[in-house]
């Protein structure tokens, strides 16, 4: 069985209990957490093989993450220990009504922020590897993680895996000099699969199309059908595109949907209305892994990877922390109709 690689920062994840303010207790939940580690960890938990690269401290905090990676089945091999280096942090505020949730980063100087990209042997990472997957966060981290991300997407062709990017624009992140559009159209130049919101495409592409406003709160698919095949008329290579569509009603109140434009045609899934979200961050890495799951195993129902798609991301918002815990049985059982929450015997 072929294995996915993906690349990328995982970070200490420092949370506030429950919905409070940070600091309002003199207490933070400890876990970890980032774009491409969530991708692979849903994947192992699905039954795929997977592996995660990146660069850590070579200390307590950094075998930690490791051995969290580990516990989820995920490969760790490709992950450079390093002497001189911190893990980055982020802290999290989850909102509650009309009070969005809050991330603070603190990640500058980070390992991966520095790491070279010769730090990686991404010819042996590769090897078996017929799926790469990395977000745009990685590349807006640092010139040397936007020339690794490089590499490792260039070294991914060659090995004949499809490479896929959740395009993820983040623009507290993007400080070192280059904006997006001039980072992220060049690496999408190495995608077959792109993944993002409405924002990402214009902000990291810089294509944008009439009637798409995620701020009216109705997201209407043919805007979106137009916006996809924007983005595949301009870079050739894309394959297929995969929109995900959150209707935003408060912090807790979400819909949720996405669309594909995929190999054989546009599709559309079916929305959940997630009226209790416990928490969403990592919804959109659970969509990813979502999709990479579902093209490989469904290839020839693009209908059904989408659905498999939406249906693990809907899951991971009832699973606090970054990773979604969500077994492939589970999420075939919500695809399938059965939103029910009746108790499982």
């Amino acid at each position: 069985m072929s294995k996915t690689v993906t690349f990328g920062e995982i970070m200490l994840r420092l949370k506030s209990p429950g919905n409070e303010r940070l600091f309002q207790s003199p207490l933070l939940e400890a876990t970890f957490g980032g774009g491409e580690a969530n991708v692979a960890v849903s994947l192992s938990i699905f039954g795929k093989d997977a592996s995660f690269v990146t660069a850590v401290p070579d200390n307590a905090v950094g075998e930690a993450a490791i051995a969290e990676l580990r516990k989820h089945g995920v490969d760790t091999s490709g992950i450079a220990r390093v002497k001189d280096g911190r893990l980055g942090i982020y802290y999290l505020e989850t909102g509650a009504c009309a009070r969005p949730s809050l991330v603070v980063y603190d990640r500058a100087e980070s390992c991966i922020a520095k790491a070279q990209s010769a730090d990686f042997d991404w010819d042996a990472i590769m090897k078996d590897a017929g799926w790469f997957h990395v977000t745009g966060i990685t590349p807006a981290l640092s010139q040397n993680a936007a020339d690794a991300a490089l590499d490792a997407m260039k070294a991914a062709k060659k090995a004949g895996a499809t490479v896929s990017m959740d395009l993820n624009y983040r623009k507290k992140l993007w400080k070192y000099g280059k904006k997006a559009p001039e980072v992220m159209r060049e690496l999408v130049k190495f995608v077959d699969v792109v993944i993002a919101n409405e924002e990402d495409i214009q902000m990291c592409l810089g294509i944008k199309a009439p009637g798409v406003d995620v701020t009216k709160g109705k997201l209407e698919a043919d805007d979106y059908k137009k916006l996809t095949q924007a983005v595949k008329d301009e870079f050739k290579n894309v394959q297929a595109v995969a929109v995900t569509l959150r209707e935003s009603k408060s912090a807790d109140k979400n819909g949720w949907s996405a669309v594909l434009s995929g190999r054989t045609g546009f599709y559309q899934s079916k929305k959940y209305a997630i009226d209790d979200i416990v928490d969403r961050v990592g919804g959109g890495d659970s969509f990813s892994a979502g999709i990479i799951f579902g093209l490989q195993e469904y290839a020839d129902d693009e209908q059904l990877a989408l659905e498999y798609a939406v249906a693990a991301s809907a899951l991971k918002h009832t699973i606090p922390g970054d990773f979604n815990l969500t077994r492939k049985s589970e999420v075939l059982a919500l695809a399938g109709g059965d939103g029910s929450g009746r108790v499982q015997r």
